[in-house]
């Protein structure tokens, strides 16, 4: 049975080049299904992938209870020096996070940048943070470092340029970089400045923190929840950005997967027209083989290898293209819980890539099981003849 599977295969692709214009119909068809939904799941996987690299697994945020997102949340002061003395941190950040309107290149439409200001720790938190050109801004100036990500995509941010923001005018004194997480579309500012002018003098809007060696979350946890003076909730900076990203990654997907399902109704009847059009020119080749006693199952295999490998075909060089056209590719989103924009980059990955070869296949397989069937059922006398 392999055998004459084997045989009846490298008949039909030999045979492929005499049949080119059918094949690459099957190829194109299916390849543009592949393409775009790699290139739309590209882009859920780098929005999503921006925010959850950020996360580690020692780190947390105490926010106001009710909060899900930290442009939103409120820790007062006295809380923050409560938190601050906790022996169980080895690292705490009072942080607020605030909108900056700035302009994006190229279109000159007006956006919300997240904003943060900081204090020491926060870059003692974030080991990832790097200074790559300029300097760090001098607590207690209206001086700001602005993330890579932020400084290509918006206007204004370049070293030595000014930044109006509130009342006041902000210079851009260093670029850093963050291991490729949305920190790196944020602007860091001062925060006693910052609250300041943003009138956020009582508290912040975060507490990120790093537990201590030995520290469970459970132990941290508990004891802020159970101090009447202070209300708020510990999370885990992983729980949190996942959260972040649900809703909108979802959203992307189900796009997607919505398009490339409609885009394949038409390529899998492309391939079936293709198929049955293919068959019928090649009766008499398929009833001389069942004549010779090849089995109806080895033609039928046959016919569906052929599809399937051209399917397979299309998708990897549908793939190929997406990476080469769209890896890396830069742009932004708003993040639906802080309404402030996240820029990030399209990230293909072989997983993804993984999934287009799947859809690929279940397409080939619908396109060619009943071309491979008429082809196997169809009677030798009739075949002859039409022959």
């Amino acid at each position: 049975m392999l055998r004459q599977v084997v045989a009846v295969a490298a008949l039909n692709l030999s045979s492929l080049p005499s049949r080119r214009g059918a094949s690459l119909v099957i190829v194109v068809g299916i390849g543009g299904v592949v393409a775009v939904l790699l290139g739309l799941l590209a882009m859920s996987n780098g929005f999503r992938t921006s925010l959850v690299e950020a996360a580690h697994a020692d780190r947390l945020l105490i926010v106001r209870g009710d909060s899900n997102n930290e442009m939103s949340g409120w820790v007062t002061n006295e809380q923050l020096g409560i938190i601050e003395s906790d022996p169980g941190l080895a690292v705490t950040s009072g942080e607020i996070v605030v909108a900056i309107v700035l302009n994006e290149r190229g279109t000159d439409m007006e956006v919300d940048v997240p904003g943060r200001g900081v204090t020491a720790p926060a870059f003692d938190l974030r080991d990832e943070v790097r200074i790559v050109r300029g300097r760090a801004f001098r607590p207690g100036t209206s001086e700001v470092i602005v993330g890579v990500r932020a400084a290509d995509r918006y206007q204004g941010l370049d070293l030595g340029d000014h930044v109006e923001a509130r009342t006041t005018t902000w210079t851009v004194v260093g670029h850093f970089v963050a291991g490729g997480s949305a920190v790196e579309s944020e602007i860091w500012l001062d925060r006693s400045v910052g609250q300041d002018v943003y009138r956020r003098s009582g508290g912040v809007s975060v507490v990120r923190v790093r537990l201590a060696p030995g520290v469970s979350l459970t132990e941290v946890s508990e004891r802020v929840r159970s101090d009447p003076r202070l209300g708020l909730a510990v999370i885990p900076e992983t729980e949190f950005f996942r959260e972040q990203t649900r809703n909108r990654a979802a959203l992307i997907d189900t796009f997607a997967y919505f398009v490339a399902g409609i885009m394949a109704v038409g390529s899998v009847l492309a391939a079936l027209n293709t198929m049955y059009v293919a068959v019928s020119r090649r009766t008499r080749e398929i009833a001389t083989l069942r004549a010779m006693g090849f089995s109806a199952t080895s033609v039928v295999v046959s016919v569906m290898l052929e599809v399937m490998l051209l399917a397979a075909a299309g998708a990897l060089v549908a793939a190929g293209l997406v990476y080469l056209l769209l890896d890396g590719y830069a742009t932004a989103t708003y993040n639906g819980a802080s309404s402030t924009q996240v820029a990030f980059s399209f990230r293909v990955t072989p997983s993804l890539v993984l999934v287009g070869l799947g859809w690929a296949l279940l397409l080939g397989f619908v396109a060619g099981l009943l071309p491979a069937l008429r082809a196997a059922r169809l009677p030798l006398t009739d075949a002859f003849r039409a022959g």
